[in-house]
């Protein structure tokens, strides 16, 4: 048993995690400010079932809290940190850049500092598919340059990388970012596709189709992504001996030092999501057609060959499946009938 700190508890990922590690017997310890970027009644709901274990509990508190958070750290003694809170979201950051400096960055900060100073023995954070930018090599892999992102969330998330390869290069502090691929599933987040389309088609509203239909992604479930974080948290990030710095290899280090993708491996164009979720609701949407937004990218697809390779899990949830199972829980949890 550990003792685990997840920040962003109460948000999609962090709930799901933070329910794995306490029913497998971890100690859990979450820390959340709750916010409104989305509404916080769903975030009260996923607490709600997290209190009900005896191996849980809950700081609500602000990243940006330097203070804060050092108390935390210094109070808790954790073994490892699993880093899941951020402001997300590619258009948000179009008009709100400040909170993603804010939180992104300087909340970033204060956990590697956290980390540093109080023994932490992993640190495994979350990074984004975002940050391959105008890549368009596929499949997107791990060991290619991303140094060209095209939205500030995209740069925060890279910046991220580089804040953690120097805490591990200078401190010897092992940590794991991982590159998280399109998620979905029960209880997602309600600014995302999946959640927007269901909730439109049931109140006979028409959905907004971006690049008109042929957005391309690697959509990856809830379950997947965190049988992902779970294994790479238990895989201390160790330093590659054989870097070389005349031909370096940007997953990996002289440092303990490692990035991941976490994503399906099987890109999946917009259209066929509309139209298995049409099937799940049984209903056919009303598509409005429209370009590609700024900020956005045409089509995301990974190589999880080093994920793979170094903790033996990838995703395989089909598409099917899991949208079949989120449409189950949308109901259930808005009380919707057929």
């Amino acid at each position: 048993m550990a003792k685990i700190l997840v920040t962003g508890a109460a948000g999609f990922i962090g709930y799901h995690t933070s329910a794995r590690l306490l029913a497998r017997g971890d100690e859990v310890v979450g820390l959340d400010n709750v916010n409104d970027y989305y509404d916080p009644t769903l975030k009260e709901a996923r607490l709600a079932r997290l209190a009900g274990h005896a191996g849980f509990r809950l700081h609500r508190l602000e990243l940006g809290d330097r203070e804060g958070v050092e108390r935390v750290f210094r109070a808790e003694r954790f073994d490892r940190v699993v880093h899941l809170a951020a402001q997300a979201g590619v258009r948000y950051s179009l008009t709100n850049p400040h909170t993603y400096i804010d939180s992104n960055l300087v909340g970033f900060l204060h956990i590697l500092e956290g980390c540093r100073h109080h023994g932490v023995q992993h640190l495994t954070y979350a990074s984004s598919s975002s940050v391959y930018g105008a890549n368009t090599a596929m499949p997107f892999s791990v060991h290619q340059n991303v140094d060209h992102p095209v939205s500030l969330y995209a740069a925060t998330k890279k910046a991220n990388e580089l804040m953690a390869h120097t805490y591990s290069h200078l401190y010897g502090l092992p940590t794991t970012g991982l590159r998280f691929f399109t998620v979905y599933g029960p209880w997602g987040r309600p600014d995302m596709a999946l959640f927007l389309f269901t909730k439109a088609i049931l109140e006979g509203r028409p959905i907004d189709v971006f690049n008109h239909g042929k957005m391309r992604r690697d959509f990856t479930y809830i379950d997947d992504i965190v049988e992902g974080v779970i294994r790479t948290s238990d895989h201390v990030a160790q330093p590659n001996p054989d870097w070389d710095s005349d031909c370096p290899d940007p997953a990996t280090s002289r440092a303990p030092y490692r990035i991941y993708n976490i994503g399906n491996n099987n890109p999946v164009e917009l259209m066929h999501l509309i139209g298995t979720l049409e099937q799940a609701l049984g209903r056919t949407a009303e598509k409005n057609m429209l370009p590609l937004q700024m900020g956005d990218v045409p089509a995301t697809y990974a190589d999880v060959d080093a994920l793979v390779d170094d903790v033996g899990f990838a995703p395989k949830t089909p598409i099917e499946e899991g949208v079949a199972r989120f449409v189950a829980w949308y109901r259930e949890y808005y009380r919707i009938g057929d």
